[in-house]
């Protein structure tokens, strides 16, 4: 079985995988969604990770279809005691933005989605400028106040602004954001560490997190020359360049030495940086789930091998 992890500052024990929720009722439907969430369950996961907007985005959905999903299989298999779950709020067209109205109402919908009537983790699901961070961080402390949440977390934060905001949260006495989810990954580096890394450090919280396959290119089913039938297909065009490649050859190179998915090395090289705990990947179906949902440790060899192709 699978060690948890425990995220830093929390009392929270997770897999160390965050199962990503934002295929659910997108190109995973309730079915199918329900089979990677038995899968991932019966390989010892319990963190999973939604939005009040996914997946707003899909052509006759109204949002908060992952959430909706979510909820129904949690009350059909009896298990919400024992799954971790975060959710966000900010970037759902019906519920947008930061203000302490907002923030209080899309909480009321996420709970009425999710059938619980508490959040483990409740991130901001990006800064939002236009509303101070006084209104913003008390609205969430009087969720954290009343039972509903039981941690907060920020997403698509800037670093100064992370760190102005848990200031903020000190100097009134707020409960604070413990832990963050920005974009990391072998191939996207170098704003994260350059900016991120350091105030996390400082700070003692981790980060979980999203894109940590790259929106799919290292599973490795992208190779030169290959046309890729995939709803995400497009949106690894950046990565489809010699460096890419290096990668995903070396990737595959040490999941052959160690017999796992070429993801399982692209996972566990995330979570051997000192800021991570639990990357986010997501599965549409159970063979997915299964390439990702191996915990593999990488020697000091392997991870630097890794790192000085992408640096």
């Amino acid at each position: 079985m699978t060690s948890l992890l425990t995220i830093p500052q929390t009392d929270l024990h997770v897999h160390p995988l965050c199962l990503g929720g934002n295929v659910f009722g997108w190109s995973a439907d309730e079915a199918q969604s329900f089979e990677v969430l038995d899968a991932y369950v019966a390989a010892g996961g319990n963190f999973i990770d939604t939005a009040d907007v996914y997946s707003e985005w899909k052509p006759g959905n109204a949002g908060g279809d992952s959430e909706t999903i979510l909820g129904k299989w949690m009350k059909n298999r009896g298990n919400r005691s024992q799954i971790i779950i975060a959710t966000k709020v900010a970037k759902f067209s019906k519920r947008p933005g930061l203000s302490a109205v907002n923030i209080r109402s899309a909480a009321r919908d996420s709970l009425h989605r999710l059938q619980t009537d508490y959040i483990d983790l409740y991130y901001a699901h990006e800064d939002d400028e236009k509303v101070s961070l006084e209104e913003t961080n008390q609205a969430f402390n009087e969720l954290v106040t009343d039972g509903k949440v039981r941690y907060l977390g920020a997403s698509n934060f800037a670093a100064n602004r992370l760190r102005e905001s848990i200031e903020v949260s000190k100097a009134h006495g707020f409960a604070q954001y413990v832990t963050i989810q920005n974009q990391y990954n072998l191939l996207a580096r170098e704003e994260y560490e350059s900016e991120m890394v350091p105030t996390l450090l400082e700070l003692g919280i981790s980060n979980q997190p999203f894109f940590g396959l790259a929106r799919g290119f290292l599973t490795g089913k992208y190779r030169e020359g290959v046309v890729v039938d995939s709803v995400r297909a497009g949106g690894v065009s950046d990565y489809q360049n010699e460096r890419g490649w290096k990668t995903v050859a070396a990737l595959e190179k040490i999941a052959t030495d160690h017999e796992v998915s070429i993801s399982a090395i692209a996972l566990a090289w995330l979570r051997a940086q000192s800021t991570v705990c639990a990357p986010i990947a997501s599965a549409r179906t159970v063979e997915q789930l299964n390439e990702i949902v191996t915990v593999v440790n990488l020697s000091s060899e392997e991870i630097a091998q890794l790192s000085a192709i992408t640096a």
